[in-house]
C-alpha cells in the first residue's frame, strides 16, 4: 500500500514517456579500476558507464542510452545553467551476503522524482520505466557494488532543462541522465554524532517554495551556511524557520527527536510535511517502521528551539538523529544555539533508538532481512 505523502504526491505518468525495452547499450572498451573503499570520499569516484535520455518538445522522449561514462555536451545558453532549471534524486544498491544486488524502495525516488520534475516544468515520464532503465544500468555496473556492508553503490538520477535560450521560461527540451559513485561513510566522522549550528540567520526553504522537492537550487544556497557552521566548530547546519525557531532539518537530513512530550508521553517525533520538508524515503521507513513495533508515540508535528530547550532542562531528551539515503541515520550530540551548546544525551557512539534503527534498515537494504521494500536489481 502506498504511504499517505505517495498518494499525494503521486503525479499520473506519462503515456508518451520512453520506454526501458529501447535502451540502446554502448559498452566501454576499457574499465576503470575500483576504489579502495577506505577513506573513500563521498561522490569522487563514478563508474564504467551512465545512462542518457533526451527529450524535445518537437519529438517527445528518445531512446534511452547506456554508455560510457563521459563529459555532457551542453549549449553555454542551457536553461539549467542560467535559471537552475535541475533536479536530482539520491537512492543506493546494496550487495548482500548472498551477493545479490538490492535497491531500497526506489519507487518512491521514482514518484519524487515526477513531483519535483512537475514543478520544475520538466517534462513527466513513467516512473516504472525510468527504474527499469537504473535496473538495466545498475546490472550492467554491478561489479562496483561494493562487497561490503558498510559501503555501497550511490546512484544519482538528474534532470536538466537544455532549451538554449537565456528567456525565462517553461524548456523545450531536457536531459535526463544517471550516474554511478561507489561510496562509503557520508560523514568523515562514521557514525559518531555530529555537531549542529542552529541559527535562523538563514532559511532552508519556505512555505510556496521548492523545500519539498529535491533541487539542486536547495542545496547550492544552503553552502554558505555550511561553511559558517564549520567557522562556528559545527559540521552541520540545523535548519531553523519562522519567528519562533521551528526545527525543520538537518543540513541534508531529515531530522527527528526521542524523548518524553510535553505531556509526559513517550514520543519519536518529526517535523511535518508542509511544503518545507523533504518526504525523505528513510525518513518514511523511520516513521513506519517505529510505528509497527507499537512501543512508543510515533508523531509528525512541530518542535521549535524552546521546546527542546526546556526539554533539555528537564531531563526529557533521550535521542535526536537525522536521517537520509546518504548517511541512513546520524546521532546528533550538540547544538550551537545562540551562544549556548546544547548537549544532546548519547550512549556511547550510536545511541540505543538510533543504533536499532540503522540495524533494521540496513538489514533490509543488504537483505539480511526479508522485506518487500527492497527489490533485487
Amino acid at each position: 500500500m502506498m504511504s499517505e505523502w505517495e498518494l499525494e504526491n503521486n503525479v499520473a505518468d506519462n503515456a508518451s514517456s520512453f520506454k526501458a525495452a529501447d535502451t540502446v547499450t554502448q559498452l566501454a572498451k576499457t574499465h576503470k579500476p575500483k576504489p579502495d573503499l577506505d577513506g573513500l570520499m563521498f561522490g569522487t569516484v563514478f563508474t564504467d558507464h551512465m545512462l542518457t535520455i533526451k527529450w524535445s518538445l518537437e519529438e517527445g522522449w528518445q531512446n534511452p542510452h547506456i554508455q560510457p561514462f563521459g563529459n555532457l555536451s551542453i549549449h553555454p545558453g542551457c536553461s539549467a545553467l542560467h535559471y537552475a532549471i535541475q533536479l536530482f534524486e539520491g537512492m543506493k544498491a546494496y550487495r548482500g551476503p548472498d551477493n545479490k544486488v538490492r535497491l531500497f524502495r526506489p519507487m518512491m525516488n521514482m514518484k519524487r522524482m515526477q513531483k519535483s520534475a512537475h514543478r520544475a516544468c520538466l517534462p513527466s515520464f513513467d516512473a516504472a520505466e525510468l527504474l527499469e532503465c537504473i535496473r538495466k544500468l545498475v546490472e550492467v555496473d554491478q561489479d562496483w557494488v561494493p562487497h561490503s556492508d558498510s559501503a555501497s553503490l550511490y546512484i544519482r538520477p538528474t534532470f536538466l532543462g537544455t532549451e538554449p535560450t537565456l528567456g525565462v521560461k517553461k524548456p523545450s527540451s531536457a536531459l535526463l541522465f544517471v550516474i554511478l559513485s561507489p561510496v562509503g561513510s557520508y560523514f568523515s566522522t562514521g557514525a559518531k554524532p555530529v555537531s549542529l549550528w542552529a541559527d535562523s540567520k538563514y532559511i532552508r526553504a519556505w512555505r510556496g517554495g521548492t523545500g519539498d522537492c529535491k533541487m539542486g537550487g536547495n542545496y547550492g544556497a544552503s553552502i554558505y551556511a555550511q561553511y559558517e557552521a564549520v567557522d562556528y566548530g559545527c559540521q552541520q547546519v540545523l535548519w531553523l524557520y519562522g519567528d519562533n525557531h521551528q526545527i525543520t532539518e538537518v543540513g541534508t537530513m531529515n531530522l527527528f527527536l526521542y524523548w518524553i512530550n510535553e505531556k509526559g508521553e513517550e514520543e519519536l517525533a518529526t517535523p511535518p510535511l508542509d511544503g518545507i520538508i523533504l518526504p525523505g524515503v528513510t525518513r518514511q521507513s523511520i516513521l513506519e517502521l517505529a510505528r509497527k513495533w507499537g512501543e512508543f508515540k510515533v508523531s509528525e508535528r512541530y518542535l521549535t528551539m524552546a521546546d527542546l530547550q526546556q526539554a533539555l532542562e528537564e531531563n526529557r531528551v533521550r535521542e535526536m538523529f537525522g536521517s537520509g539515503t546518504a548517511c541512513v541515520v546520524s546521532p546528533v550530540g550538540r547544538i550551537l544555539y545562540q551562544g549556548e551548546n546544547l548537549h544532546i544525551p548519547c550512549e556511547g557512539s550510536l545511541p540505543p533508538l538510533t543504533s536499532r534503527l540503522l540495524k533494521e534498515l540496513t538489514d533490509i537494504q543488504y537483505g539480511r532481512t526479508p522485506s518487500d521494500w527492497s527489490c533485487v536489481v
